[in-house]
Order: structure tokens, then sequence, then C-alpha cells
């Protein structure tokens, strides 16, 4: 009986959700036609993004298809346009989680302030989100990332990178991050993250977890099956660039 009455409320859950779903798209559709291109996946993922508040998210949702003109006026990013940042190497994308999620793998400790130029940052983090997205499985919608930070240093601190790279995830690409553990994590790292802790959503900071240097091949183990975890970690899987 208590099985029934969970799948009962979650059958109602869905349903109220679609409806919602079809009034968001009303709206966003009478503002911008171009939303009719857009399926009831993108529309739910903003919609939950703000709590299943439909005038705030089909605002976000408009101000989406606005901005993605702008940013990605050709609907894709070339490797040419973001030359500079692939030839670094700092972010590897191979392998699926337990749940079948795609995973990252970020080297904080190869971005530098100093060879750093905002726009073109930009348009790399717009690059990698656009990647990891169409390489989403059928019935996914999030990918995980490990976040190495092994060797970051005053060097490799760049909030104002940092705080457009979240802009840009957080507002453009909504219930898209599933998980992120940061790993060799230094103290130092720790200044920066107080300034820009405050600039992550509630949504995005439940999906953050730091994890110690002891308990690293176990914690990663815990989500990522050895033959998809990457060699570097233990795992049996190279990492492969997400230019490559």
């Amino acid at each position: 009986m208590g099985s029934l009455n969970i799948e009962s409320f979650a059958t109602e859950d869905q349903s109220e959700e679609s409806k919602k779903v079809a009034q968001m798209r009303s709206l966003v559709e009478a503002q911008d036609p171009s939303a009719k291109e857009a399926d009831d996946k993108a529309l739910r993922r903003f919609l939950r993004a703000r709590d299943h508040d439909i005038d705030k998210a089909s605002a976000m949702f408009l101000k989406y298809l606005k901005w993605r003109r702008s940013a990605i006026p050709n609907g894709y990013i070339s490797d040419e346009e973001v030359k500079n940042e692939l030839s670094q190497d700092k972010l590897y994308m191979q392998g699926f989680d337990k749940t079948g999620r795609p995973l990252l793998v970020l080297y904080g400790g190869r971005h530098y302030y100093s060879k750093r130029e905002m726009n073109e940052f930009k348009r790399y983090v717009i690059y990698c989100l656009e990647k990891i997205c169409a390489r989403m499985p059928e019935g996914h919608e999030k990918f995980i990332c490990i976040g190495d930070l092994k060797g970051w240093g005053y060097s490799n601190c760049d909030i104002r990178a940092y705080l457009a790279g979240l802009d840009i995830l957080q507002n453009y690409y909504p219930e898209r991050l599933g998980k992120v553990v940061l790993i060799n994590v230094p103290s130092i790292f720790m200044k920066a993250w107080k300034i820009v802790y405050p600039f992550i959503d509630k949504h995005t900071r439940e999906k953050i977890v730091f994890v110690d240097d002891k308990d690293l091949k176990t914690v990663l183990l815990n989500d990522i099956d050895e033959s998809q975890l990457p060699d570097v970690y233990g795992g049996k899987l190279q990492l492969v660039s997400i230019g490559d």
C-alpha cells in the first residue's frame, strides 16, 4: 500500500509539472516564436531551476533564447574560436558514471589568469557545455565533473573567469550539472572559494562535494565504475581532451 501511495504521488507530481510546462510554453512562444523549437525537456529544466515558478522560469528561458542568438550565432562554437583555451588541455571528457551521466575532468591548475582572454574564455565554457550536452545518452540530462585542483596556486586564481563560467552554467544551462567532485584541494584555494561561494545558487551548491585525499579512490569508485574511471585515478580509461 505504501509503495502504491508513493507511486501515486510521483504520478501526480509529474502530471502537475507537465501542466506547468504547457503553461510555460504558451507564455514563451507568445513572446518569442523561436521557443517552438525547444522541447519540453528544455522547458522543464528551466522550470525546475526556478522552483516551478512559471513566470520566473519563463523570464529565464526568454533571456536564454536571446542570449543564445548572440553568444552562439552559428549554432556552435568552432575549435578555432577557442584555440588558445584548447591548447592548455584543461578539460577532458570520457566515460560515464554508474547512473549513465557523462564524465568531465577539469584541471584547475592548468588555467592561468595571465593567459586568459575573457571573451574567448566565455566561448570556451559554452563550447565545453555544448559538447557535454551533445553527449548525453537517451534519458539523461545531467553530467558529472571531477574538479582536480592539484598544484592550484595564486597564478591560477581567476575570480572574474570563475564567476563568468558560473553565470553561464547557472543561467543558460540550468539543471545540466549533476555533481562536482573537487579533489586534491589545496588550503590556499579556500580563499578563492569564499569569494565565489555567495554567487553559487542553492541548486548548484547542493551538487558540489569536497573530497579528502585519503578518501579519493573510494569516493570516486562509489560514483564511477573502474572501467569508466580515468587511469590517473586508478581506473582503466585514458584521458581524452575535450577538443578531441
